[in-house]
């Protein structure tokens, strides 16, 4: 549901009326009404239905998957300055047209348009882009204000990049202590690689007292989510644990999350 948004900018009410009707059918899982809705006003130009129209051939949503189609439509979204479909423009050249030929410049390029309108998830791929250097130069400060800019909006990702930057020295001095407050933020918000990161942290007594138990039980949540990172240190930890402290973790780790302030 990532790709698909309601109005952000002022429109005529029965415009933001209906788009808001829409997305709350689409978020029940009614994706024929809300396409119903959203087709006259994309042809009306209403961009943000002309993303949400592409989004959906994109993923499959309500309709046949077709990836000629969501070009089309967010190709609309994304030329007439809508930032979400600017940013979903760039994620559909992230994976190419036909799913295998991306053109990571011009994804960069769409990001930077949505990121500078202030969408938080272009700011986190722009940033995430700006420390690869694979596709645009390599610019840590950059990377680290567009990261701070989508952390402040609640992007849990860019928290996570953010503890990176600081524990990687990245063109700031290292700082442990801030590193691990970044990620503690990103894993209460339930990012697994945050929960990774800071369950390796209390392993290794890095930005915090070290804590086996603590440390288990975030990777656990981390592997459970899905971080590559977390088998980094998964069984080292385990194994060090007794029968009772592993159950003490996996208690822990069931808990429900409350966000770090």
């Amino acid at each position: 549901m990532g790709w698909l948004d309601h109005l952000t900018r002022a429109k005529p009410k029965p415009a933001a009326d209906a788009m808001a009707d829409a997305l709350q059918a689409a978020n029940a899982g009614d994706y024929s009404r809300a396409l119903s809705i959203w087709e006259p006003l994309a042809r009306e130009g209403v961009a943000r239905a002309q993303n949400n129209i592409g989004a959906c051939f994109a993923e499959g949503l309500g309709i046949p998957r077709n990836r000629e189609m969501a070009l089309k439509w967010l190709t609309l979204a994304a030329t007439a300055g809508d930032p979400v479909g600017q940013r979903n423009y760039a994620a559909f050249h992230m994976q190419g047209v036909t799913g295998s030929d991306p053109d990571y410049a011009l994804a960069a390029q769409y990001y930077q348009k949505a990121a500078e309108q202030g969408d938080p998830t272009a700011q986190d791929m722009l940033s995430w882009m700006l420390i690869e250097g694979e596709v645009i130069a390599t610019d840590y400060v950059e990377a680290r204000r567009l990261a701070e800019l989508a952390a402040a909006q609640g992007n849990a990702a860019s928290m996570t990049r953010l503890g990176m930057i600081l524990h990687n020295a990245l063109g700031v001095e290292r700082d442990a202590k801030a590193a691990a407050d970044w990620w503690r933020k990103a894993a209460t918000r339930g990012d697994a690689d945050g929960q990774a990161m800071l369950g390796a942290a209390y392993h290794l007594g890095s930005g915090v007292a070290r804590d086996p138990v603590e440390a288990f039980a975030w990777l656990t949540r981390a592997r459970n989510g899905g971080s590559p990172l977390a088998g980094q240190f998964f069984e080292a930890v385990r194994q060090a644990l007794s029968r009772e402290e592993i159950a003490d973790a996996e208690r822990r780790a069931a808990a429900p999350l409350e966000p770090a302030s």
